[in-house]
């Protein structure tokens, strides 16, 4: 994987030219302070993977992600953005513009240059790792989770998504998930007759910008969820950057809980603890969604709400940023349906109204 370092701070550059540094089939092959800069040297040389900071005097981050696409460059892009509600709207813009992730960008105090190194590192090398080829990076599969003692995979018969008739939604999602959910909400009838509920793997802020966005693309109440609310319908509750979000029954009321309990599939909020808890609270009534986005998050949930006799449609892997949390579920068999956005936002819209 060949990396371009775009940044106009000579300190970033180098922290995340040192965070890459060493790493098995990683190359910084060069560095630039800005977008036009980095133009320049993506049609000079091969690159395979852009990291662009979002502000930078000449031209910004935004500008340099249309500029690549319109230039049909064949990278991937991941940007860097300030942990602030002003960056989490750039790194929103830059998702929509085509860019295929992001990481907030640490402060810079503290550490110097090797503790900012390593907090890059632990952010940036997983999201640089999803777009390699499976037989150039580490490949984990829960695939045996998935058989029977006798090695067979369990069978369970599949809904017709087109007239299920859900009392609940829940939607899980991760890398490239932000402009899907975008695509798969709006157009929504109002008012919605049953509540959607979204875990989407993002730090704090971002989150909140998320639902922000959503809610105006929608026209549909949409927030972070609070802990101890109580569920209505026409309403699509945000699980909140690193906080796990829980359904339970109280009487004849069902709250939402947000905990930090540890993290599951090394994220937090973590979709299957959705989806585990939807089929405590609605049973064969929950409908599920899971869309395109990096690790297995979502398949331990899929294996349950099948069992029970709920819902999963997932996300085609063509239309996917990364096919690996719908991937492991279609590996499973767990799903009732896969398709492209379009089709998914046409039976949300059947499902709510």
């Amino acid at each position: 994987m060949r990396v371009l370092v775009v940044d106009d701070s000579v300190v970033f550059r180098s922290a995340i030219k040192s965070a890459l540094d060493g790493v098995t089939n990683i190359e910084v092959v060069g560095t630039a302070n800005n977008g036009k800069i980095a133009l320049q040297k993506l049609a000079q040389s091969s690159v395979d993977l852009v990291t662009l900071d979002m502000e930078m005097p000449e031209m910004g981050g935004l500008e340099t992600i249309r500029e690549i696409k319109k230039a049909k460059f064949p990278v991937r892009i991941i940007v860097f953005s300030s942990h602030t509600t002003r960056g989490s709207e750039a790194a929103l813009d830059a998702l929509t513009a085509g860019a295929d992730d992001f990481v907030a960008k640490p402060s810079g105090e503290g550490s110097g240059l090797e503790g900012a190194a390593a907090r890059i590192r632990e952010e940036l090398l997983p999201k640089i790792l999803q777009f390699m080829p499976s037989e150039a990076r580490p490949h984990y599969s829960s695939s045996k989770e998935a058989l029977l003692p006798g090695g067979t995979k369990p069978y369970y018969p599949k809904r017709d998504v087109h007239v299920f008739r859900p009392s609940a939604i829940v939607i899980g999602s991760s890398t490239g998930g932000p402009p899907a959910l975008e695509n798969i909400l709006k157009n929504l009838p109002h008012p919605l007759s049953i509540p959607i509920f979204i875990a989407q793997h993002m730090p704090p802020v971002f989150t909140a910008s998320l639902a922000r966005r959503l809610k105006e693309l929608c026209g549909i109440e949409t927030a972070e969820a609070k802990h101890g609310e109580v569920v209505v319908p026409n309403r699509i509750y945000v699980a909140p950057g690193d906080f796990h979000m829980v359904l339970v029954k109280s009487g004849t009321q069902i709250l939402i809980q947000l905990n930090q309990a540890p993290q599951r599939n090394s994220v937090r909020p973590a979709v299957d603890f959705l989806f585990e808890s939807a089929v405590e609270v609605y049973g064969a009534k929950v409908m599920a969604f899971v869309l395109t986005g990096m690790g297995e998050d979502g398949l331990a949930g899929a294996r349950v709400i099948k069992e029970k006799g709920g819902g999963v449609m997932i996300q085609e892997k063509a239309s996917c940023v990364v096919f690996g949390m719908p991937g492991a579920i279609y590996s499973a068999e767990l799903f009732d349906s896969m398709s492209n956005l379009e089709e998914i936002n046409a039976v949300i819209r059947r499902m709510v109204s």
